[in-house]
């Protein structure tokens, strides 16, 4: 009789999103973060469509500056050394921090030269918030071997693009809650991120250097996804409202470009301090970047937004020299 119930309220769900009444990109769409449901509850469709392919009217990996670089060319000469980069980011995130309330931390990696960088918070586990959506799409592909139904890509589109609190609750319980993630996660090399508990999705905790592993699995050739499962996720981001545009993408040097983000923003109920985390892919100067920046303990949410742009632009600048 449980899973009965619970698959019909998925499949309610499905109704509700495919008649467009989710809420989109508004403050509300973090405040939940709460799953309701049945485990093992799954929503129907049309059945199996095969390998995902990018969801229409999104970017896709064309112009995607992280998608194409094939996992055995041979890295370009970097400006910086890894050593350096790290230096330079310490300073900048210090600077930028000076002052203000709540620790941030942030994880950059150069495509292009495979200098990697990160710095902030050691050993400090952040909520997640929303970001934990593009990880539970990843999972989900992951389990399924890329083979969707078609409720389960609509559900999947309105959790990225509109980072719709409902589609994440009913994929959550798809992809078999935090032990699921969990699971799927290891296989990724995410050691340091744990779902959270209770159903509570959003109090995942992770790290930066987990999240740009979840990047490197998104946006490389160096995953566990295949191509197709790849695009389909890079494509999602790179279809977000507008209203969400913010965080990493501050760290883009071009003009008229879509970006590749996904941002989560949470106020903690115990203090009211603010979690603010952005995660994507960006080109700077021409170098293909994924950037992770997460933070929490900001007194308000758009404090927490520019923080988090202005570090995410130091991490630009210090991984490429430029």
């Amino acid at each position: 009789m449980v899973a009965v119930v619970a698959v019909v309220a998925v499949v309610a769900l499905v109704a509700h999103l495919l008649g467009g009444g989710a809420a989109r990109g508004a403050s509300a769409a973090d405040a939940g973060y709460r799953a309701s449901g049945s485990a093992g509850a799954s929503p129907k469709g049309s059945g199996p469509v095969g390998s995902p392919s990018p969801a229409p009217g999104s970017q896709g990996s064309p112009s995607s500056p992280a998608s194409s670089s094939p996992a055995s060319s041979a890295p370009a000469r970097p400006a910086v050394s890894a050593a350096e980069a790290a230096a330079a980011l310490k300073r900048a995130v210090q600077k930028a921090n000076t002052g203000t309330h709540g620790r941030p931390s942030v994880a950059v990696a150069d495509l292009d030269t495979e200098v990697t960088a990160g710095y902030g918070a050691a050993g400090h586990r952040f909520a997640t918030a929303s970001i934990v959506k593009a990880d539970i799409l990843a999972v989900l592909l992951l389990q399924r071997h890329g083979r969707l139904t078609s409720s389960q890509r609509a559900i999947a589109r309105q959790m990225i693009v509109h980072s719709d609190n409902r589609a994440a609750s009913a994929l959550w319980w798809v992809i078999g809650g935090a032990r699921g993630l969990d699971e799927a996660n290891e296989r990724m090399g995410m050691t340091a991120t744990h779902g959270g508990r209770g159903g509570m999705w959003g109090t995942t905790t992770t790290t930066a250097s987990d999240q740009l592993r979840l990047l490197r699995n998104i946006f490389t050739d160096d995953s566990r996804l295949s191509g197709a499962s790849r695009a389909y996720l890079r494509g999602l981001m790179g279809d977000v409202d507008p209203d969400q545009d913010w965080g990493v993408p501050a760290a883009d040097t071009r003009k008229g470009e879509k970006y590749f983000v996904k941002n989560g923003w949470l106020p903690r109920t115990e203090t009211g301090l603010w979690v603010v985390n952005s995660i994507g892919s960006v080109e700077y100067h021409g170098h293909p970047l994924l950037i992770a920046a997460v933070s929490d303990g900001r007194h308000t949410m758009n404090r927490g937004v520019e923080i988090l742009e202005t570090v995410s632009r130091a991490a630009a600048k210090a991984v490429t020299g430029s």
